[in-house]
């Protein structure tokens, strides 16, 4: 590839066709040997060097023989939107297909209004136009503000593509760790419980019974005996605010958790203590585990627990009895759930 046409597309994906590709029509081809959406299609179809074939530019109607060389390019593109920003970044891994950053609690993954900088996505903009890089910024998932933990960001839409279809169909796991108040009802468990908007606040979601289907798997870390738990979390499902909304329905809402607090455990002396020690929810996207959107090698990554977490824990480590007032385990049907 010439410098002009490598400054302008991402390294060719490329497929020979074999014989049970022969005589299909080309569009068939590349929907079944690239899982090539619709949309990607038709940008191919309109970009000069995007579908090649044998080396000349060829139309998705075309038949194909076995031993044709298919070539697709997708062209670069930046991100016009989201304005560069210096940043210190904590880069897990990088490649020519996607970026995965350790995002800190307190920062937002994307702009929204009123938040045009400060995000993980100025950050990341102004690292790849430092490099001489051209890419657009394509979450492919996202976290809360105040979490902290692992993001997948790829490069170009067909790496975007095939990561959300692998996200939905399950294919990507994500793990969490999480510090509640109280104890669950089982040591190893699930929270299989339908979320929605609630009617009173539209930000704020609510296990309900007509609710999109919602599933969190978690198992017992750690218990301490002022009656707080450390729990590694496994998302079945990826509802907005999933793991906080379930975990106060079961009642072991996350320590920190000012917004899906249960009053029993925000009134305790234990929480007075803790307010001291953590200022955001207690919750770390640790691991996850995925299939690379061009390889298909399965990676798992994993971030440390950052600094606050690891104080959280030295210091419900030092408590040898239950905190006053809070030795009671709350399990069952939070204010959550009946709202």
């Amino acid at each position: 590839m010439n410098r002009e046409i490598a400054n302008k597309y991402y390294s060719p994906l490329v497929h020979v066709a074999d014989s049970a590709d022969d005589g299909r029509l080309l569009y068939r081809v590349l929907q079944r040997r690239f899982g090539m959406s619709r949309r990607l299609l038709v940008r191919l179809k309109t970009t000069e060097e995007g579908i090649i074939v044998n080396g000349r530019r060829a139309r998705t109607i075309d038949p194909v023989s076995a031993g044709d060389r298919i070539e697709l390019r997708i062209e670069r593109e930046e991100s016009p939107d989201i304005l560069p920003e210096p940043m210190e970044l904590n880069i897990v891994l990088e490649d020519e297909h996607l970026l995965v950053v350790n995002k800190p609690a307190g920062q937002i993954v994307h702009p929204t209004t009123g938040h045009y900088l400060g995000t993980m996505a100025n950050g990341i903009v102004h690292y790849w136009r430092e490099r001489g890089e051209i890419c657009r910024f394509h979450p492919v998932h996202r976290l809360d503000e105040f979490t902290s933990g692992l993001v997948v960001v790829a490069k170009h839409a067909y790496a975007h593509h095939q990561l959300s279809e692998q996200m939905a169909a399950g294919g990507m796991e994500k793990h969490y760790r999480a510090y509640v108040y109280g104890q669950p009802p089982e040591r190893i468990g699930e929270v299989n419980a339908p979320i929605d908007r609630s009617s009173e606040d539209p930000h704020r979601r609510v296990v309900r019974d007509d609710g999109a289907p919602s599933l969190t798997f978690y198992e017992v870390a750690e218990s301490y005996p002022c009656n707080a738990s450390v729990l590694d979390i496994r998302l079945g499902t990826g509802r907005t605010h999933q793991i906080r909304v379930h975990m106060l329905h079961i009642g072991c809402p996350l320590i920190g958790d000012d917004y899906y607090s249960d009053e029993r455990w925000k009134a305790s002396p234990l929480a007075a203590e803790l307010a001291g020690v953590i200022r955001r929810q207690a919750l770390h996207a640790m691991t996850l585990v995925f299939s690379h959107p061009i390889t298909g090698e399965r990676l798992q990554l994993d971030a440390a627990l950052p600094e606050d977490l690891r104080r959280l824990g030295m210091t419900l480590s030092a408590h040898t009895s239950p905190a006053a007032g809070a030795s009671e385990t709350i399990t069952g049907e939070g204010p959550q759930a009946r709202q």
